[in-house]
């Protein structure tokens, strides 16, 4: 059940921005998915974990996806 107050828009670490459409559940084994639209219209889904998990970029640790600020 996704969290009614988080933001719904991020950035992908690369630059991209992604629209988050909403919380599901993998079928198969019930892992937690976030299913995600980029501005192209494509429709992502990525393991919730991996959505929100630290990457290093530029030896920098950084968010996969920043919450962008709602206006």
């Amino acid at each position: 059940r996704p969290d009614l107050a988080a933001p719904t828009r991020y950035r992908h670490y690369k630059g991209g921005l992604y629209a988050l459409v909403c919380e599901a559940v993998l079928e198969a084994d019930h892992t937690p998915v976030m299913v995600y639209r980029g501005q192209d219209g494509a429709v992502w889904v990525r393991p919730k974990a991996a959505f929100f998990e630290t990457v290093i970029h530029d030896g920098v640790a950084v968010p996969r996806f920043a919450p962008l600020d709602s206006d």
